[in-house]
């Protein structure tokens, strides 16, 4: 059967027509070939049916006319009838053919005529009385003629005879006498009215079986009607007919003729025409009853796989995933169908119920880590701007060494001012106390400050680390959803395409929080680095601080040792070059703590921006889980 496509059809549509084509149309093609069937058989009886009336109607016709015949020929030889024809003596001729009369009623007379057309006997005086005068007539009349030839003939058949009053077959034989010479013509008029009575009991048959158009037809040769049982003319076209021929084989006065059995096709063909329409309610009973069937075969199949259509289109247009299957379907392929998608859907949700609390975990989780980076930023630009306090404060002890140095210079070279130096130099010591003692003290501080920031940084590490264990639990989610979606074939496409973006997700998620991981690795090496270097400082500055105390002891000694002045001078010369050596190192100490602070800075700038995309990741993951309805 050739496929063809019917887009406007739904898949109900098309089996309800599939399904009826392939029943009826072998239906419809037996109940073709049954009609055609039982249209030849049914012609055949009638052919042989038709056949046998009209062969029927010969038989018995030919029988009859051929029975008078030879009985015309017998009684022509009878010497009763030859003597009358001798001598014109007709008494013993009347009353011969007054008896072949009666005993033959069929003929309507017998009359004997002369040669010369002059009736000599017959078997009624009123007969003989009217052939009495017409023998001209007689002698001009087709079937006298073909007497005398030694024929017989049916001419005049189809008109009534004057002299009868009825419809006859003159039935005309010569008369010969001993040496053969023909003296004379009997005619023996058959009554033609009893052709009707022959066939009675062929109509009888015809009306018994319901045939009440049946008609039979006697023609001659050439045509012209000598028998018709239905009265007046008459159309026979169309009309089922079947013809039996009385051959010539058998010389008598029917050669040629044509027995006609008729019947109307509509009457003809009625019991057909019933069965048909009988086969034809059949058919269509049959039809309806496989359209009926067809139809609840194909809602059967279709209803369930609409219902899980409607579902699919919610689950794709409104991600509702709540919906329970509450199709019921056969333990057919569409019933397996519906298990597996109700199976599918309950997986799916079980995904996105675990994708939803591991996004939730996991932006609770970034957003702490954004609020802990936040907190490490401030931290960290109050200790840089500690640190530049420092700095300046760190200047400021350099700029105050030298002018010690400028100091102890002009107390060797200007002894006499020992004194008025002294108390500079006491002066200058005090105040240089206080600010070693306050950077004592902002060094211990930063120390402290620079240790809290190395356990932030440790705890951001942790807080990374799970980050990165959740994106690895998103991504193994992810992968075994994409694998649940190809199991599901065609219908897991579209979750397949969000198993896929989460992975892409998840994989972001991973890269990113490696990229904290390395960046908070590298800002803890630059702590550690900064605190020992800045207990370093502290160690100098607190150096620094006791080596301002001893020069102080040794101004004091000044006032009262002005002899031991340029010893002091000497001593307090050295001390002083130490002390702008140390407070170098402590400018420098400071000054890279302070580029060391500038680079944590960006360290946590670049961590807060990691944070945040990696928040942004968390929210795109999240909006992905919530589209779903669980």
């Amino acid at each position: 059967m050739p496929s063809f496509k019917l887009p406007s059809l739904t898949l109900r549509g098309r089996l309800l027509l599939y399904m009826t084509l392939v029943s009826c149309v072998p239906l419809l093609t037996l109940t073709g070939l049954q009609d055609r069937l039982m249209r030849q058989q049914t012609e055949a009886q009638l052919d042989a049916s038709l056949r046998m009336e009209a062969e029927g109607f010969k038989d018995l016709l030919e029988s009859t006319l051929a029975e008078r015949e030879a009985s015309a020929h017998s009684w022509a030889e009878d010497p009763v009838l030859r003597q009358a024809l001798r001598t014109k003596d007709a008494s013993a001729s009347d009353a011969m053919l007054a008896l072949l009369q009666r005993r033959y009623l069929t003929l309507n007379g017998i009359v004997l005529f002369s040669d010369d057309g002059v009736a000599v006997s017959a078997s009624t005086p009123a007969l003989r009385e009217a052939y009495a005068g017409g023998a001209e007539a007689v002698r001009q009349a087709a079937w006298f003629r073909q007497a005398q030839a030694g024929a017989t003939t049916a001419e005049g058949v189809e008109v009534e005879d004057p002299i009868y009053g009825v419809h006859v077959l003159p039935l005309a034989v010569p008369v010969m006498d001993e040496r053969g010479q023909r003296l004379g013509v009997l005619l023996a008029a058959f009554d033609w009215g009893q052709v009707g009575e022959l066939v009675k009991p062929a109509l009888a048959r015809a009306q018994h079986r319901g045939h009440h158009t049946f008609s039979l037809e006697l023609r001659r040769a050439d045509g012209r009607t000598l028998f018709d049982t239905r009265k007046g003319e008459h159309d026979d076209t169309g009309r089922v007919a079947a013809v039996a021929v009385n051959g010539s084989d058998v010389r008598d006065v029917g050669d040629g003729w044509r027995f006609l059995a008729q019947l109307e096709p509509d009457e003809a063909y009625a019991p057909l025409n019933e069965m048909r329409r009988l086969v034809l309610g059949l058919a269509a009973l049959l039809v309806a009853g496989v359209g009926l069937g067809s139809w609840v075969l194909a809602r059967g199949i279709t209803r369930p796989l609409r219902a899980l259509s409607e579902v699919v289109r919610r689950v794709v247009k409104e991600g509702d995933l709540t919906q329970v299957m509450e199709v019921q379907a056969g333990r057919d392929e569409v019933g397996e169908l519906t298990q597996a998608f109700g199976q599918m859907m309950k997986n799916l949700r079980e995904t996105a119920t675990s994708l939803q609390e591991g996004t939730h975990v996991l932006s609770e989780t970034v957003a702490e880590l954004n609020l802990a980076s936040e907190v490490q930023e401030r931290n960290v630009a109050r200790q840089a701007a500690a640190l530049q306090e420092t700095q300046v404060t760190a200047q400021e002890i350099k700029q105050t060494s030298l002018l010690a140095a400028e100091k102890a210079e002009t107390v060797l070279g200007v002894a006499a001012r020992a004194e008025e130096v002294g108390r500079a130099g006491e002066v200058a010591i005090r105040d240089s106390l206080g600010g070693f003692q306050g950077l004592h003290e902002q060094s211990g501080e930063m120390a402290m400050r620079i240790v809290q920031l190395n356990e932030r940084t440790q705890q951001i590490g942790g807080i990374t680390q799970t980050v990165k264990d959740l994106a690895d639990q998103s991504n193994m989610l992810a992968l075994n959803a994409a694998i649940e979606a190809v199991r599901s074939g065609e219908h897991g496409k579209g979750f397949s395409v969000v198993a896929r973006e989460i992975r892409n997700l998840a994989d972001q998620s991973i890269q990113a929080t490696e990229k904290v991981r390395d960046i908070l690795g590298d800002l803890g090496h630059a702590i550690i680095s900064t605190a020992k270097m800045t207990e370093q400082s502290h160690s100098s500055v607190a150096e620094g601080l006791e080596q301002v105390r001893t020069s102080g002891e040794h101004l004091k000694e000044l006032a009262t040792i002005v002899q031991d002045n340029a010893a002091a001078a000497r001593q307090i010369a050295g001390a002083v070059n130490q002390q702008n050596a140390g407070i170098a190192q402590i400018f420098s100490a400071v000054t890279d703590l302070s580029s060391m602070m500038v680079e944590t800075q960006t360290s946590l700038k670049s961590t807060t921006g990691a944070a945040k995309r990696l928040q942004e990741v968390a929210g795109q993951m999240e909006g992905v889980a919530r589209s779903y309805r669980i």
